[in-house]
């Protein structure tokens, strides 16, 4: 199954762009041999000027492009289902063992998505209540997908 990233905004080069390059490398190294692929990022423009309801059109538009070939829709939102890691590891195997060809995790710009691409998403799920900037939620999505292959490869990574 392939694991794909769509975020808008782009994230510079600095300790963010490291941390979340390094762990979408272990993930891809551990993952090849459970069955995925990936994970990939995909970074779009954020759109600038325009109101928070046409904001949020134009970047779920292309949002929902970029993730054209992915059968399942995740949308991180603060608002979604905050998960524990070895629920969002049993939510990735489930999909690979269902046959899902390809699942995209959504990041929304600053006004978040709107309700066109929530209700288009298989789930929403969220890192807990506090908001986070965008560009640390790859950080913490790319972690999270690391421990979800070490959580499936039996890895001792993760300790409950």
């Amino acid at each position: 199954m392939h694991i794909l990233i769509a975020a808008i905004g782009k994230l510079r080069a600095g300790p963010e762009a490291t941390l979340a390059n390094d762990y979408l490398h272990r993930a891809k190294s551990v993952g090849r041999n459970l069955g995925f692929s990936g994970p990939d990022i995909t970074e779009l423009e954020a759109a600038k000027n325009l109101p928070p309801d046409a904001l949020q059109k134009r970047e779920s538009g292309a949002l929902l492009k970029s993730a054209r070939d992915c059968e399942r829709l995740i949308v991180l939102d603060e608002t979604g289902d905050n998960a524990s890691s070895e629920k969002f590891a049993a939510m990735l195997s489930n999909m690979r063992d269902e046959g899902v060809g390809g699942a995209a995790f959504l990041i929304g710009g600053a006004d978040g998505h709107g309700d066109d691409i929530k209700t288009r998403a298989a789930r929403t799920l969220s890192f807990g209540a506090a908001t986070w900037p965008h560009m640390l939620v790859r950080v913490m999505l790319a972690e999270q997908l690391y421990r979800a292959m070490t959580i499936l490869s039996g890895h001792p990574y993760h300790r409950s």
